[in-house]
């Protein structure tokens, strides 16, 4: 099911049933003076609502953030890398062959068993930090008979430390998410927003089953983008593994 088709059920389903639910609430609860409520229900629902709200839009664009990060972070790791490969070009057999070999084999690992990791949240397997700890032991007692050469050694081991950072971001950001207590906060907060439209007055049934509707479903959508934007390696708008394909290919092909 593509994410449009799974968004619209999750918005329409939200709308229809709190369409439903106001239909009937106030059908057997009609003209009983619920006017009275609208001055304090108001109140009370500006600030449960934009509290709500706040907190919603706060972490959704934290979550985009998140997503934009991923993404730089991952052609960071994945350029860094091919800049190793660059600058061990003029080092000596067999360092050299051994670090072209290294290169491939973290970027085959990194985009072929390590994101569908990243894509379910499972802990990746140490293989790529087996294979980044080679590299680094290699380029490390790499000898040098030139100045070239040392200068070419100092340059491959700075971009060593350049995708291992990179690649501590890119784990990190696979297990931020949303904590349990902000999701808690949002879904309380939501329920109490909507649960507010049914203490006012005024508007005909149908009119007012709109009106809730309309409010349910702006909130069904919040969560709904929350939801999908929690792993920025899965989801609707997920980080693939370009930027190391990418790679593989460049360093398949010698830079």
């Amino acid at each position: 099911m593509s994410l449009v088709v799974s968004g619209l059920f999750w918005v329409i389903g939200v709308m229809v049933v709190t369409a439903v639910l106001a239909f009937v609430l106030r059908r057997a609860r009609q003209r009983v003076g619920r006017e009275a409520n609208n001055e304090v229900a108001g109140q009370v629902f500006t600030v449960v609502g934009g509290v709500n709200v706040v907190i919603a839009a706060f972490v959704l664009i934290s979550l985009f953030d998140a997503m934009d990060k991923a993404q730089d972070t991952s052609y960071d790791e994945a350029n860094a890398l091919v800049a190793v490969q660059w600058a061990s070009e003029s080092l000596a057999e067999p360092e050299r062959s051994k670090v072209q070999q290294l290169t491939r084999s973290y970027a085959t690992v990194v985009s072929e068993q390590e994101w569908p990791d990243l894509q379910a949240g499972r802990p990746v397997h140490p293989e790529g930090w087996e294979l980044l700890t080679n590299l680094q032991s290699t380029i490390e007692h790499a000898k040098t008979t030139t100045e070239r050469q040392e200068n070419s050694r100092v340059d491959a081991a700075a971009q060593i430390w350049n995708v291992y950072q990179a690649r501590q971001v890119r784990l990190n950001s696979s297990g931020s998410g949303v904590s349990g207590v902000v999701w808690f906060a949002i879904l309380v907060g939501s329920v109490m927003s909507v649960a507010l439209m049914f203490l006012f007055g005024g508007p005909g049934v149908y009119s007012y089953s709109i009106i809730v509707s309309m409010l349910s479903g702006a909130i069904g959508l919040l969560l709904f983008a929350i939801y999908q934007l929690q792993n920025p390696f899965s989801g609707g708008a997920s980080v693939g593994p370009d930027a190391f394909v990418s790679a593989l290919a460049r360093l398949g092909s010698g830079g």
